[in-house]
């Protein structure tokens, strides 16, 4: 094989990695997607990407970075919520009550968003209230984190407390 049949060889198209809107603050891609709300824990949307590396120094000594942020990274195949090419937590979530679909949230992610791409605006419409890390009271949400539990045992839980957790 001479040099002109390797320059000449059709170019393989790799393909852009998926991108996981509740990733960990440590890989190298990671970014911030936004911050939650003190009030209501709410997600509000940056305008604009920021690596974490240049954020996660500014999160003052103390406080989990994933409690006032949200973060996002390439989906990748060892995550504890993959099943095969599926996100198991997105499906769990879209089986939450829902949010406020009407509008969905402005998100730089969405083109290569993992749950826009297996679960469309279902996904995009209750991304804004998970959260990476969970309060302890936060019965449902745990359960919904949990990669042990499946959507239709998630889904049982629901169904037996309609009202959510007992107080």
């Amino acid at each position: 094989m001479d040099t002109e049949d390797v320059l000449d060889a059709p170019s393989v198209a790799v393909p852009a990695p998926s991108w996981c809107p509740s990733g960990g603050a440590e890989r190298p891609e990671s970014v911030v997607l936004g911050v939650r709300s003190q009030d209501d824990g709410g997600l509000t949307y940056l305008a604009e990407p920021l690596p974490a590396a240049e954020v996660l120094p500014l999160v003052p000594e103390g406080i989990l970075p994933t409690r006032v942020l949200r973060f996002a990274s390439h989906c990748v195949s060892d995550c504890a919520h993959r099943a095969g090419n599926e996100c198991t937590l997105i499906s769990k979530i879209s089986q939450l009550p829902p949010v406020d679909e009407a509008k969905l949230p402005r998100c730089h992610l969405r083109a290569r968003c993992k749950w826009w791409q297996q679960s469309g605006a279902d996904a995009c419409g209750r991304c804004p209230a998970v959260s990476t890390t969970l309060l302890a009271t936060d019965t449902l949400g745990g359960r919904a984190a949990d990669p042990t539990v499946t959507p239709a045992q998630l889904q049982e839980w629901i169904t037996a407390n309609p009202d959510g957790p007992a107080a």
